[in-house]
């Protein structure tokens, strides 16, 4: 008894559309990563502005508008 052999998937066209469209978006993901995301860009004295920002002098709080002066 010989045996058939089972139909490919990729006879149907619907798996074969959502193949392509699966191979297009990874195709554009992989670009845009490539493009974009290469290397991390640090900026020009990025740890000295982040320790100034954390540890310097507190700002004075701005006065309110509606806060009455004493005379």
């Amino acid at each position: 008894m010989p045996q058939a052999n089972p139909p490919s998937p990729w006879r149907i066209p619907l798996v074969r559309e959502i193949g392509i469209i699966l191979l297009i978006k990874l195709a554009t993901l992989l670009t845009i990563k490539a493009v974009w995301f290469t290397e991390p860009i640090v900026p020009v004295n990025g740890s000295e502005r982040v320790s100034e920002r954390l540890l310097g002098p507190a700002q004075p709080q701005p006065l309110s508008l509606n806060e009455e002066k004493p005379r």
